[in-house]
C-alpha cells in the first residue's frame, strides 16, 4: 500500500535553492533513513510531506485513508497539559476516553464521597470496556516510561526542552499510523532508551521515514536509505552499511564519466581553437557537439567537511580531578570523584539524563565549581568544550565575522589557512559566510560552532553530545579528526557507534553520585550491562516466586473462603493466557536458533542466558495464572 508519494518537487528558502525534480514513493512495507549533511533541506522535505509547508512546484499525493504521524525536531505541546494528556488528546475515540477515565480519576481522589463522580467513574470504565481503552492507557504510561517520563502526570511547563521532545515522541508511537515520520527522534535520549526504541521501530509493522545521526539506529532499523544531496534524491535500497557501499560505487562511476568527458573535451577543445569553419552539415554537428561536451560535467558534489588544523603543544600535566563532590537540588551527582586526564585521553562518559554528566564536564573545564575538592589544570592547557547550547552564537552576527573572533588565520599541516578558507572546507560557501547567523539550519549552526572551536587550536577537547544535530558525513570526518588529534578528549555522549569509534574507557554514572570507570568502548559496557540486566531479571523472578509461596502458605491457614476476582485481577488473567503463548512461542524459536548457531558459541550462549529468563518468566506467569483460575473457578 502506498502511503505517499512525490512528483517533481522542489522548495527554496529564500533565494536558495534547496532541493528540486524530486520524485520518490513511500509505502507500509518501507522503513526509510533520510540523510544529507546539514541545511540540505532534510527537515524542510518532511514538514513539506506532511503539509505543514507548501513545495513551490510538484505534487504531492496521500492515501485519502491513510493516516500519518509526524515528530518535529522541536515540537510544540501545550502548556497547561499533562504528559500523559498530550499522548492522548487528539487522537482516535479509544484516547479520548482513556483522557476522560484519568481527569474523573481525579476528580474522585479530590472528592472521594462525591455520587456525581462515582456515577461518571461507573459509566467511564464501562466505555473503557467497549472501546479497549485499558491497553491503550496501559501502552501509553508504558510508552512514557520507557522513554524516562516515569510521572504521566508531570505537567508540560516544568519539562525540560529534552523532556518535551519524549512526551511528543510517545505521542507520536501510541497513535495508529500506517506512516510514521520522525526527526531526529534520538536526540535527549539515553543509550538504553535509544536501544529500546530501536527494537521498537523494527517490529512495528507501519511505515516508518525518519532522520538521525545514529548510524547503528539507521544500520538496524531501515530497508531504504533517501540520499538529500545535489539539490535531489537519490533512493538506495538497503540500510545506511548497504548505502555507504553504493553511494561510493556512483561516486566513482561520475568520477569515470568526467575523466572520460575531460579528456574528449580537450580534444574537441584543440579542436574549436584551430576555428574550423562549420560549412557542412558534419562540421556543424561536430561543433555543437563538442561545445555541449565543454558544458556538461559529472561532478561530484563534495560535502564531506575536512578538518585540518595543529593544536598547541601539552604538557605533562593536563587536568587533575581529585575527591570532587557535587549536588543540585537534594540530588548527589558527584560523590568522591578522583581522576587523572592524560595527554592522549580518549575517553567516553555514559548515563541517564540527569545525573550530572555535563556537570562534571563544566567542573573540568573551570564553568562550575565543585562544592568540595580540588581541579588543577596545567599551564599548557587550551580547552575547546563543545557544548550542547551554542548559547554565544548571536543571531545577528555574519558567519565570516563570528569565525574571525576567535582567529583570521589557523596552521595546518600544510601551512596556513584562512578563516574564509576553512569556512569553505566546512561547507559555508562564499555568499554564505557573508548571511547572519539566523538564517542558517540548527546542524548548519552546531558545524560552525564547531569550526570556531578548532580554529582556536585546543589541545583539550571536551565534547558534550556532539553528535546532535550534526549529520552523518560530518561526525566521520570529525571522528577521522579525532584519531589524529595529539590532545586529550572527553566526551558525553548517547551515540553508541560514536563512542566505539573514538573511545577507550569510560566513566559511567550509576546514580546517587557514584561514577564508575570501565575499560573498553560501548559495546563492551552494553554487554556487561546486558548480563547484569538478566541476571537481575532472574533473581527478581525467583525472588517473587518465593513471596507467592509465602503468601500461598499463609492463605491455607486461614479459613477458606471463597471470593471473587476484581476487575484488575479479571484483566490480569485474560493478559496471561496471551503471555504465556508468547513465552511458549518464543522459546520453541530459541530452540530452533540453538540449532542453526551451533557452531556459534557467543550466540548459543546469549540464546541460553534468554531461555533460562523466559523459563522463569514463563514458569511465574502459569502460577500466577492458577491461582487467579482456581479464584474464579471457586467464585463459578
Amino acid at each position: 500500500m502506498v502511503v505517499l508519494s512525490v512528483e517533481e518537487i522542489a522548495k527554496s528558502y529564500g533565494d536558495r535553492l534547496l532541493f528540486e525534480d524530486v520524485t520518490f514513493a513511500l509505502s507500509r512495507d518501507d522503513r526509510v533513513g533520510l540523510i544529507g549533511v546539514n541545511g540540505s533541506g532534510k527537515s524542510t522535505l518532511l514538514r513539506v510531506l506532511i503539509g505543514d509547508q507548501l513545495p513551490d512546484d510538484g505534487r504531492i499525493a496521500r492515501s485519502n485513508d491513510a493516516r500519518i504521524e509526524y515528530l518535529a525536531q522541536e515540537p510544540e505541546l501545550d502548556p497547561a497539559k499533562t504528559a500523559l494528556e498530550v499522548v492522548l488528546t487528539g487522537g482516535p475515540k479509544a484516547f479520548e476516553v482513556v483522557r476522560q477515565y484519568e481527569e474523573a480519576c481525579q476528580r474522585l481522589a479530590e472528592s472521594p464521597q462525591d455520587e456525581t463522580a462515582i456515577d461518571e467513574m461507573t459509566e467511564l470504565s464501562e466505555k473503557m470496556d467497549r472501546v479497549d481503552g485499558w491497553n491503550v492507557e496501559t501502552e501509553a504510561k508504558s510508552i512514557l516510561s520507557r522513554l524516562g517520563m516515569d510521572d504521566p502526570n508531570k505537567p508540560v511547563s516544568t519539562m525540560s526542552g529534552g523532556q518535551r521532545k519524549r512526551v511528543a515522541l510517545a505521542r507520536a508511537l501510541v497513535r495508529p499510523s500506517d506512516l510514521l515520520i520522525l526527526d531526529e527522534p534520538t536526540n535527549h535520549l539515553d543509550v538504553d532508551v535509544v536501544s529500546w526504541l530501536e527494537g521498537y521501530l523494527a517490529h512495528r509493522t507501519s511505515g516508518l521515514l525518519l532522520i538521525t545521526h545514529d548510524r547503528y539506529f539507521l544500520d538496524r532499523v531501515t530497508n531504504v536509505i533517501l540520499e538529500l544531496a545535489d539539490r535531489t534524491i537519490y533512493r538506495h535500497r538497503g540500510n545506511y552499511s548497504d548505502f555507504i557501499q553504493a553511494r561510493q560505487k556512483r561516486h566513482e562511476e561520475l568520477r569515470k564519466k568526467e575523466k572520460k568527458r575531460a579528456k574528449l573535451a580537450k580534444k574537441e577543445l584543440e579542436w574549436l581553437r584551430r576555428g574550423p569553419k562549420a560549412r557542412g552539415t558534419k562540421a556543424k554537428a561536430r561543433k555543437q557537439r563538442a561545445k555541449k561536451l565543454l558544458n556538461t560535467r559529472y561532478e561530484v558534489e563534495d560535502e564531506s567537511v575536512e578538518i585540518d588544523t595543529v593544536e598547541r603543544r601539552l604538557g605533562k600535566k593536563v587536568i587533575v580531578a581529585e575527591d570532587i563532590e557535587k549536588s543540585r537540588k537534594n540530588q548527589i551527582l558527584i560523590d568522591g570523584f578522583t581522576y587523572r586526564v592524560d595527554r592522549r585521553d580518549r575517553l567516553g562518559i555514559v548515563g541517564p539524563n540527569g545525573v550530572g554528566k555535563s556537570t562534571l564536564l563544566d567542573i573540568i573545564a573551570g564553568r562550575l565549581m565543585p562544592d568540595a575538592g580540588t581541579v588543577e589544570r596545567g599551564q599548557t592547557v587550551a580547552i575547546g568544550y563543545y557544548d550542547q547550547q551554542t548559547e554565544d552564537l548571536d543571531p545577528t552576527v555574519r558567519v565570516h565575522d563570528y569565525v574571525t573572533e576567535v582567529a583570521n588565520r589557523v596552521p595546518t599541516s600544510d601551512g596556513w589557512m584562512t578563516a574564509s578558507q576553512m569556512l569553505e572546507l566546512f561547507l559555508f560557501d562564499k555568499q554564505k559566510q557573508w548571511t547572519v547567523i539566523e538564517k542558517l539550519s540548527g546542524g548548519e549552526r552546531r558545524r560552525l560552532y564547531l569550526l570556531r572551536i578548532l580554529m582556536s587550536q585546543p589541545n583539550v577537547l571536551l565534547l558534550d553530545e556532539p553528535t546532535n544535530d550534526l549529520d552523518v558525513d560530518t561526525l566521520t570526518v570529525l571522528e577521522d579528526y579525532l584519531d589524529d588529534f595529539q590532545g586529550a578528549v572527553i566526551a558525553v555522549s548517547h551515540d553508541r557507534y560514536f563512542l566505539d569509534r573514538t573511545v577507550e574507557h569510560l566513566l559511567a554514572f550509576r546514580g546517587d553520585g557514584e561514577i564508575e570507570e570501565i575499560p573498553g568502548n560501548y559495546s563492551y559496557y552494553a554487554e556487561r550491562l546486558e548480563r547484569e540486566r538478566r541476571l537481575r531479571a532472574k533473581e527478581e523472578a525467583e525472588q517473587r516466586a518465593r513471596e507467592r509461596e509465602m503468601e500461598g502458605a499463609q492463605k491455607t491457614s486461614r479459613d477458606d473462603e471463597p471470593r471473587t476476582l476484581s476487575y484488575r485481577e479479571r484483566r490480569e488473567l485474560e493478559n496471561l493466557e496471551g503471555q504465556i503463548e508468547e513465552l511458549e512461542a518464543r522459546l520453541a524459536q530459541i530452540d530452533e536458533e540453538m540449532v542453526e548457531q551451533a557452531a556459534n558459541y557467543e550466540a548459543v550462549a546469549e540464546l541460553d542466558d534468554e531461555k533460562t529468563t523466559l523459563n522463569a518468566e514463563l514458569e511465574e506467569s502459569i502460577e500466577r495464572w492458577m491461582e487467579l483460575s482456581e479464584i474464579a473457578d471457586g467464585a463459578l
